[in-house]
């Protein structure tokens, strides 16, 4: 399926999406791009449908062709102050402060959103599978997070993010329980296993 260039009418249409909001561990990361009304990419869908290498591949072609993106980030103690989805809100926040250039109008990837700036938006389920702004959006947040997490990997090895990415794996739950939860962890979320 194609994706779509436009769901406003508006030039400056920027697409919002997230990454790592089911994860234990690390922060959550937002993106917002702004993409040429012409802009085409014959691989550009949902992060989650595509390979590791396709993502940074389209991440610099992203970037380069981009009229403006920003990405940003909230960490583990922000996002068990406002929790998780408003922390996602939040951040999405942020990297629209960071664009270079004042959208028009904003859609963002899921149902829930708050008011920006006075900028009309739309929220859109599975967004990022139909726009190309919000599956740009969806890349950036997504390649800019597991870097950060395979980073932190190299600080922190036991809990194995080079591979889960902070994710509730079987293994990185073992680990929190034989090393305890670090200051990357989310104190909110159900970190430990659950009873059998």
């Amino acid at each position: 399926m194609t994706l779509l260039n436009n769901h406003s009418g508006h030039t400056l249409e920027a697409g919002c999406d997230e990454a790592g909001r089911g994860c234990l561990a690390g922060p959550v990361f937002a993106a917002a791009v702004i993409l040429p009304a012409d802009f085409f990419h014959p691989e550009l869908n949902d992060s989650k449908q595509i390979s590791e290498i396709k993502r940074n591949h389209l991440r610099s072609v992203i970037e380069k062709e981009a009229i403006s993106y920003a990405v940003a980030r909230m960490d583990a103690p922000d996002i068990d102050k406002f929790n998780i989805l408003w922390a996602s809100v939040r951040t999405m926040h942020k990297a629209l402060n960071k664009l270079k250039i004042v959208p028009d109008h904003i859609i963002v990837d899921g149902n829930k959103f708050l008011p920006y700036k006075k900028i009309p938006f739309d929220c859109i389920i599975k967004g990022d599978g139909i726009y190309n702004s919000i599956a740009a959006a969806s890349i950036l947040a997504k390649t800019y997070r597991d870097e950060f997490m395979t980073k932190l990997h190299q600080k922190i090895p036991q809990y194995q993010w080079d591979c889960n990415k902070g994710y509730p794996t079987q293994s990185h739950r073992e680990a929190i329980v034989q090393h305890g939860p670090t200051q990357y962890h989310r104190k909110s979320f159900q970190l430990y296993p659950l009873p059998k």
